[in-house]
């Protein structure tokens, strides 16, 4: 089987990605979108977080460069901001974090910036149709393709359907009976809010592209403030369960205010507003296990939030719909068979092991957390901690190791280096040194 109709559900960045995937194979592919797409920068209702921070982790960045040559330059064309995360004013746990070291580059830009620039690539690839306000209804297979139906009662035949359409997607209610069994889902919610202001004007902080205030366990209230587009900032106050920062402006300048270290709240009031403040709170980690699924329907292919959604303060979803992009293309590039949906998934599976890894163990350490780490994950996130202790108090190897994490650059054995296993070993006995300080453009 090599299909040539492609449908893919769901027009957000894994679909389009999920397009330039499929377009580079020369078949002919429509993506269907439940919303109306703004021909702007602008938000839209199927993209709830869209008001709210973004960045495009540097694996990212990689893996769209493939799919589509020359997109960060793109990016970077209509305004994005390179960020080295290394430069970013980043208060965490143990402290203040070291920026005379280098690490990965991010691209900061508003949701809709990004959207509409990836949009306006893809449509430009031939066989590739983007289609608004055609929500999908209806999934049925006949005696050689399947039938896609939306709401208008359109037909739209497949050789093969894509599901890009995020974390509430209906696909198992649509398939129903062909499911080789009830579907395992893991959903860890450590009830987590934010909450953001766009502001514009001088911050007075130097070159400092962005500052951090990371939320922890012991104090679960934090805030990033990032710069992006148009010399706009973007502000968020972040909290967890009933302590979350709330919509009217004074009372989320009040947030910011009792945060541990009033950098954002001076921010904010050296910048001008632009517009209300958005909520998010749909902010559950949640996989779905459709890699285990028997005799799973042929020509079906599920990725994005629809296969593992990621709680979105951690940047990560993006990333990982621009990989799992690359993976459909070299699929169709092999030749895909009758039954290779399967194993597409468990190749969906393994490159989401490392960042539901990331955000799980960090979301369960929150008490708001019902679930709680297992013994091997208390170990590691304790580890984790020495690192990020070595990093604090300088060093760069630490820093590194941590932030390849972090860009999905890495796997977790890069903290098992020997030099680093040396460096914990010695600070134990005789101490880390000094800590870093906090950056002098921070001060008043």
């Amino acid at each position: 089987m090599s299909p040539d109709r492609v449908v893919i559900i769901g027009a957000s960045t894994t679909g389009l990605f999920a397009a330039a995937a499929v377009a580079a194979s020369d078949r002919s592919v429509v993506i269907l979108e439940r919303d109306e797409l703004p021909s702007d920068a602008a938000p839209r209702p199927g993209v709830p977080q869209g008001r709210q921070p973004h960045v495009f982790l540097h694996r990212g960045v990689l893996a769209a460069e493939e799919l589509l040559p020359g997109f960060r330059r793109d990016l970077l064309d209509v305004g994005a901001v390179p960020i080295n995360t290394a430069d970013l004013a980043w208060l965490g746990e143990q402290g203040w974090a070291d920026r005379t070291s280098r690490s990965f580059e991010v691209l900061s830009t508003s949701r809709p910036l990004l959207e509409v620039t990836l949009r306006r690539r893809v449509t430009e690839l031939p066989g590739v149709d983007v289609v608004g306000g055609r929500p999908v209804t209806r999934l049925a297979e006949n005696a050689r393709n399947w039938l896609v139906t939306t709401a208008d009662g359109t037909e739209f035949k497949a050789d093969l359907v894509i599901d890009a359409s995020g974390r509430n997607s209906r696909l198992a209610t649509w398939l129903g009976d062909k499911l080789s069994g009830p579907l395992r889902t893991t959903e860890i919610d450590a009830r987590i809010g934010y909450a953001t202001r766009m502001y514009r004007g001088d911050p007075l902080i130097g070159e400092i592209p962005g500052v951090v205030i990371a939320s922890t366990p012991s104090t679960p209230t934090g805030g990033l403030a990032i710069s992006i587009e148009g010399g706009h900032w973007l502000i968020m106050a972040l909290g967890v369960g009933d302590d979350r920062p709330p919509r009217d402006p004074a009372g989320f300048e009040a947030f910011l205010g009792r945060l541990r270290d009033p950098a954002l709240a001076r921010l904010a009031q050296r910048l001008e507003p632009v517009g209300d403040v958005s909520l998010h709170r749909q902010t559950a980690n949640r996989r779905r296990y459709y890699d285990e699924q028997n005799d799973w329907p042929n020509s079906v292919v599920v990725m994005g939030d629809a296969f593992c959604a990621f709680n979105p303060v951690y940047g990560q979803g993006i990333a990982v719909g621009a990989v799992e992009a690359l993976l459909i293309r070299e699929a169709l590039d092999a030749g895909l068979k009758p039954g290779a949906s399967r194993p597409l998934h468990r190749q969906f599976a393994k490159a989401v092991a490392l960042p539901w890894a990331v955000a799980t163990a960090t979301d369960m350490q929150y008490p708001t957390c019902p679930q709680s780490p297992t013994r091997l994950g208390a170990l590691q996130d304790n580890w984790v901690k020495q690192m990020e202790k070595l990093s604090v108090h300088g060093n760069a190897r630490a820093a590194i190791a941590l932030s390849s994490i972090y860009h999905l650059m890495a796997g977790p054995r890069t903290l098992l280096q020997p030099a680093l296993i040396r460096a914990v070993l010695n600070g134990r006995i005789r101490g880390y040194g000094p800590a870093n300080r906090r950056p002098a453009e921070l001060q008043d």
